[in-house]
């Protein structure tokens, strides 16, 4: 606190106040707030963090030349709905974690002006801005970006998203990054550098009206985690995964999880030597007649509960070379696949299981 005040003063309606990081501002009525740049500015991180009844804010008089961390600024500034950045200078901008999430009545936000070049972290950078209907980053540079985790997760009212002008090639952490962009229609990544990248759990988690999504340019060769990384996407009728490495990949549960209309799925080329965990993994594929599995090496699984659950159109599935010596779980496992009509498992070593 007392750091901030060397830099700031604070003015409530024309009256100096004493600083406050995390003012909520709780008592009703229009309030006019203006904060006073007494010093070169350099750091940014959590200024208006949980100002959760600020309406609007103007910081067309910043003087941000010399910042370099922005992350948080603005998080849980939960009422804004208006906000002015044009004069912003981000030049020297190496955090913008957190910058926005959690601005919840946000329906725009010009973001032309901002230079994101030093930029290294966007991690939940627009999280849960669940009133964006659009948003333009087509100025963003993305080169030194090694962190992308949930940037988008919960922007649920974006129903396009311009990503061509993407570098990825250094980003390591794609989890949850489109999570819960629910009115995304389609998505195209073409352009994007997965090649360092080594989470992609929850990736699409919730797209839930994204009807087809091309991922035949993502190179996964270093990612060792997919848990649920198309879950919930329920318009989505087929998916050709046949150009995943999944060398790496230690788990794969509830990895298409309630993927109800898909109809196709490739994973001829799926490598699963080292994954340990399958339970849920495709739970709720409901549409799915068929399932080509007799490549799956499942040595190093220890759990397949509700694997197939309610996998209700299924009418034939092949596991005759599941090696189930080290699974330990398998708890409603078929549960509701009520369009098999045989099913071979003498290959299945039962001592370890807890029904």
């Amino acid at each position: 606190m007392e750091e901030m005040e060397k830099y700031f003063e604070i003015y409530l309606n024309n009256v100096k106040i004493d600083f406050c990081f995390k003012n909520k501002f709780k008592n009703e009525g229009k309030k006019e707030i203006k904060i006073k740049c007494i010093r070169p500015l350099i750091n940014m991180n959590h200024m208006f963090s949980d100002c959760s009844s600020l309406t609007s804010l103007n910081l067309s008089n910043f003087n941000t030349n010399n910042v370099n961390n922005m992350s948080w600024m603005l998080r849980n500034c939960s009422s804004l709905t208006s906000l002015n950045l044009s004069n912003f200078n981000t030049n020297n901008v190496n955090n913008m974690s957190n910058m926005f999430s959690f601005c919840s009545s946000l329906s725009s936000l010009n973001l032309s002006n901002f230079n994101t070049n030093n930029v290294n972290n966007m991690s939940e950078m627009f999280s849960n801005c669940s009133s964006l209907s659009s948003l333009n980053l087509t100025n963003f540079n993305t080169n030194n970006v090694n962190d992308m985790n949930n940037i988008f997760c919960d922007c649920s009212s974006l129903t396009s998203l311009d990503l061509s002008n993407f570098n990825t090639i250094n980003v390591k952490d794609m989890s949850r990054m489109f999570s819960y962009c629910s009115s995304l229609t389609s998505l195209n990544l073409s352009n994007f550098n997965t090649i360092n990248v080594n989470n992609m759990s929850d990736m699409f988690s919730n797209c839930s009206s994204l009807s087809s999504l091309n991922l035949s340019s993502f190179n996964t060769n270093n990612v060792n985690n997919m848990n649920g990384m198309f879950s919930y996407c329920s318009s989505l009728t087929s998916l050709d995964l046949s150009n995943f490495n999944t060398n790496n990949v230690n788990d794969m549960r509830y990895m298409f999880y309630d993927c109800t209309s898909l109809t196709s799925l490739n994973l001829s080329n799926f490598n699963t030597i080292n994954v340990k965990d399958m339970s849920y993994m495709f739970t709720g594929c409901s549409s799915l007649t068929s399932l080509n599995l007799s490549h799956f090496n499942t040595n190093n699984v220890n759990n397949m509960s509700e694997m197939f659950n309610n996998c209700s159109s299924l009418t034939s599935l092949d596991l005759t070379n599941f090696n189930t010596n080290n699974v330990n779980d398998m708890y409603g496992m078929f549960c509701n696949c009520s369009s098999l009509t045989s099913l071979d498992l003498s290959n299945f070593n039962t001592n370890m299981f807890i029904i």
